[in-house]
């Protein structure tokens, strides 16, 4: 059986619309004009400290360090409006029936992150949670997704993302990669390397098996 590894917003999950709202609540407290749901989405993929970096300067805002912690306040608690794409616990509960071991990776910081994970009731989909935060690097460097195989123990690995940070992630670390096309990723599907593309999450357990 596999070890498979999820990335989380774009992939699971529709976030951009909590991330906007959290974006939205930090830009209101210095007075800047607020993020669409698109821009918002747009900025997501590298971590909350790039994405906070992206919003200042699409805002023209000289300091984003200093917009940090107000983000990460407000971000901790944007859960309501995000929603998980049509067929993920499907698939989710057929490969864990099939055996495979199953965790996260995400570049999402620990505390959205587990907050998240309780509104959908997802405290135990997991055997492993990598977070953006856990280790000292974060995707696109390949360590947590490394780290995050190793704490399933034995086993083929299958990384499966939605971005290019996720893409570039799979193939420093060397393992096969199933893109969920309709996620956030800004580039042509060509330009990304790649094992699988899917579009509809009933199509994994089928290509998990195809490489196994």
């Amino acid at each position: 059986m596999a070890r498979i590894v999820f990335d989380l917003d774009g992939t699971l999950i529709d976030s951009a619309a909590d991330i906007a709202a959290a974006a939205n609540a930090t830009l209101a407290e210095v007075n800047a004009a607020p993020l669409s749901v698109d821009e918002a989405r747009g900025f997501v993929g590298a971590g909350a400290v790039v994405f906070v970096q992206r919003m200042a300067r699409a805002r023209n805002l000289a300091d984003p360090a200093a917009l940090q912690p107000r983000f990460i306040h407000h971000y901790e608690a944007a859960v309501t409006k995000t929603v998980i794409y049509p067929g993920v616990e499907t698939a989710l509960d057929a490969l864990g029936a099939a055996g495979h071991r199953l965790g996260l990776c995400t570049n999402k910081p620990g505390r959205p992150t587990q907050a998240v994970l309780a509104h959908l009731g997802w405290q135990d989909r997991f055997e492993v949670v990598f977070a953006g935060d856990t280790l000292a690097r974060r995707k696109p460097n390949p360590a947590p997704l490394q780290a995050a195989f190793e704490g399933l123990g034995e086993g083929p690995k299958i990384y499966v993302g939605d971005s290019e940070v996720d893409a570039e992630t799979a193939e420093r670390a060397g393992v096969p990669f199933l893109i969920y096309t309709p996620g956030y990723r800004k580039s042509p599907l060509e330009n990304l390397p790649h094992t699988a593309a899917f579009d509809d999450w009933a199509e994994v357990p089928g290509i998990v098996d195809g490489l196994l």
